[in-house]
């Protein structure tokens, strides 16, 4: 593929900028950037992770000399191919790769972007990128629906049951109970099995018979239907009963899960009465969809529109780019749709960067983007009815009797959560923040967000959709770090970090931290 000609150049501080900065290395993002270094374009990325693939294409560390159980994911040969091409790139120093570093915030330094770093267990202060162009594909983090128990040692997200068994190879228990909504739970489910872990039920809050009423979407989608009646079928050979049109409306036991009462609910996800029934475990993996990461967009001060699930997602055009100049991006942050689409975006979204860099389409690659925009409407348009189909029934907040706790950072119940709403006037998450703190810990309000939104907003309120806060930073920052914020990276600089993995998530006790 033709190279475009390098951007790097000196700006005012005098050090490099590279021509784009890609923030995360999951599927979206590796796609991008080796598809911008093909094109010729320098780029730096940015991964929280200490490997890229993202949580689709986790992996057990190497010092553990094993192999993941079951079959390889769908696309493993596409990715091995991509790291390949990461690897030839990162050689001639066309693609720099931080590891184990999240960007906590961004500013526009004249007519380049400054992206602020932290890296390390500690979250300690990390190099400075200056870069033209931003590219976001930061994935998504697990959805959750309070209700009582939910706190209980030995329950776990579908989504991190799925990680702890990628990349420690660990089960969350033998006799696991896989609930929640979406399709993520059947391949949960399968994995667990393959895994030597017994399921006695999938427990699926919406039903599936939403995807028979488009029919074109199907037809346009047929390895999304075979990947369906494929885990189907594993899940019938394993034994696992499908109870759809069902949620885990309480979970029992002390010091570790022991059962789960599962209720029939109704089509706005209300319990039917009299319908519990128990199921004896010890494990339950639970989840109701994923929501996109959104902080560093919206603090870069990107617009927003609602998905078919009720999560808010990036606004943007055909083209992958936000309402900020300079900014693009791909996979989940424009609405969950899982690792085919956003493999498609990533490179999408990095041909339409070259193609501004030449200032104009690029005639070699005019087909190739034409096949990309079909692949794209198409994926997008399942990821819609998937989601309509998995869209949260208000009727889940019976589900949290007062005495749940739903911001487990703060402890704040959802007695207290209604009582600001009913006593105090609160009408939205942020005016119930004030009153309770809820959101106000040390997740910042990725694992109860949602679920308080639901509990402050009124029926009348019809589906309205949380709008994500505008602020920083995007990720929890040491103050010792933010004091002494003034390292710029330069491409050694940039080289020597990619070679020393941080922390995928910045950890430890206590700290001077700001929320």
């Amino acid at each position: 593929m033709p190279g475009s000609r390098s951007e790097a150049r000196a700006p005012a501080g005098g050090r490099a900028a590279t021509g784009l900065a890609v923030v995360g290395a999951g599927p979206a993002g590796l796609a991008a950037a080796v598809t911008a270094a093909d094109h010729g374009l320098d780029v730096t990325v940015v991964d929280a992770a200490a490997a890229p693939g993202g949580q689709y294409f986790r992996s057990p560390p190497e010092e553990l000399a094993a192999v993941r159980p079951g079959a390889a994911p769908r696309g493993q040969r596409g990715f091995d191919d991509l790291l390949t091409r990461l690897t030839a790139h990162r050689a001639t120093g066309r693609v720099r790769y931080l590891s184990g570093h999240h960007v906590w915030t961004a500013a526009r330094t004249g007519d380049d972007w400054a992206l602020h770093t932290v890296t390390g267990q500690a979250g300690e202060g990390g190099p400075m990128v200056l870069t033209r162009r931003i590219l976001l594909a930061t994935g998504a983090y697990e959805r959750q629906l309070p209700f009582p128990g939910w706190t209980i040692p030995g329950v776990v997200g579908a989504a991190g049951a799925q990680a702890m068994l990628k990349s420690g190879l660990v089960l969350p228990g033998r006799r696991v109970v896989v609930a929640g909504s979406g399709p993520l739970l059947q391949a949960v489910a399968v994995s667990l099995v393959q895994a030597g872990a017994r399921v006695p039920a999938l427990v699926e809050a919406a039903g599936y018979g939403g995807y028979a009423r488009a029919p074109r979407v199907l037809a346009a989608n047929p390895a999304k239907l075979t990947e369906g009646l494929r885990h189907g079928a594993a899940l019938a050979r394993a034994g696992v009963r499908v109870m759809s049109h069902s949620a885990v409306t309480a979970v029992h036991g002390a010091d570790r899960v022991e059962a789960v009462t599962v209720s029939r609910v109704d089509r706005d996800w209300r319990p039917v009465p009299g319908s519990g029934r128990t199921l004896v475990c010890d494990a339950l993996a639970v989840g109701h969809g994923l929501t996109p990461q959104l902080e560093l967009a919206v603090e870069i001060g990107c617009d927003t529109t609602v998905r078919a699930d009720g999560s808010p997602a990036l606004r943007l055009d055909e083209r992958l780019r936000t309402s900020v100049g300079g900014v693009w991006a791909a996979g989940e942050p424009g609405g969950i749709g899982g690792v085919g689409l956003a493999l498609v975006e990533g490179e999408l979204a990095a041909h339409a960067v070259a193609a501004e860099v030449r200032g104009g389409p690029l005639r070699e690659t005019a087909g190739r983007v034409r096949s990309l925009l079909r692949a794209r409407r198409a994926q997008r348009a399942f990821a819609e009815l998937m989601g309509a189909v998995h869209r949260p029934g208000p009727g889940w907040r019976d589900w949290a009797d007062d005495d749940t706790e739903v911001c487990r950072c703060e402890e704040v119940t959802a007695g207290r959560i209604r009582t600001a709403v009913t006593e105090l006037g609160a009408s939205d998450a942020r005016t119930v923040k004030l009153f309770t703190r809820a959101g106000m810990g040390w997740c910042q309000g990725r694992t109860c967000g949602f679920a308080v939104h639901e509990l402050a907003r009124s029926d009348s309120d019809g589906a309205r959709a949380p709008t994500p806060d505008r602020r920083m930073p995007a990720c929890p920052v040491l103050l010792s770090a933010l004091a002494g914020e003034d390292t710029t990276a330069d491409p050694e600089e940039v080289a020597g970090a990619s070679e020393t993995p941080g922390a995928a998530e910045p950890g430890g006790n206590g700290g001077n931290r700001l929320p």
